[in-house]
């Protein structure tokens, strides 16, 4: 019954891609993970790509941890999102590491933000802790670009944060800067430092930064595709 479901192949078009999406709707962890050979964790605390990868196993997904859409032959980025009963997400969304250094020139057409969100296929997941990992069910997928209203969005917060980034601001940026995304630190310990600018322009070293997507801009998101 599952074999059908776990390709080993890249898929060759958006449509394919979206097709395959679409199959995995209703289906539980356990029975995805079973059939892929993918031990559960208990808990998401320590692995927190567990379910993104899981469906990467059936998707066919090709980039890994490369810098880049998860298939960046199709120029589609793969986003996981838990959400409550009712479809409202439960959490942020992390785009990307968000670039401390060698920041000249840079502007939003050419950001390493605005590609991996160029085309997203969401995978909503039930994410409400009462329910078990295993016995938690993937949702309906949808495919996305922002439209110009999100865009505009998207864009006036990057440019705000990275300007705060440029200025040598790094450690006054707080997760209240930016009305669609924020900037928080995203590093597996405190020790994980990275090199940043200083307020005087001298080389800091502080925590790595990643991209987030506020939870009110991506239940929005779902909201207008889902008519919740």
């Amino acid at each position: 019954m599952y074999h059908e479901l776990l390709p080993v192949n890249i898929p060759a078009s958006e449509q394919e891609l979206y097709q395959r999406a679409l199959a995995l709707a209703g289906y539980t962890m356990k029975e995805l993970a079973d059939m892929a050979a993918m031990p559960i964790p208990e808990d998401l605390k320590r692995d927190k790509g567990w379910v993104g990868m899981l469906l990467e196993r059936y998707l066919g997904a090709s980039a890994g941890s490369k810098p880049e859409q998860d298939f960046p032959h199709l120029g589609v980025e793969l986003k996981t999102i838990p959400v409550n009963a009712k479809g409202k997400p439960l959490e942020t969304t992390f785009v990307c590491v968000a670039p401390l250094t060698g920041n000249n020139g840079i502007t939003w057409e050419s950001s390493h933000l605005r590609n991996k969100l160029r085309r997203v296929l969401w995978v909503p997941v039930e994410g409400e802790r009462t329910i078990p990992l295993a016995q938690r069910r993937i949702g309906t997928s949808l495919l996305w670009s922002p439209n110009q209203q999100e865009e505009q969005q998207l864009r006036h917060d990057w440019e705000e944060l990275m300007d705060l980034i440029v200025l040598g601001k790094v450690e006054s940026i707080t997760a209240r800067h930016g009305q669609v995304l924020q900037i928080r630190p995203k590093a597996a310990n405190s020790r994980a430092l990275t090199e940043a600018i200083g307020e005087h322009g001298q080389p800091i070293m502080t925590l790595p930064r990643g991209f987030y997507l506020k939870k009110e801009f991506t239940s929005a998101l779902l909201a207008r595709y889902f008519d919740l």
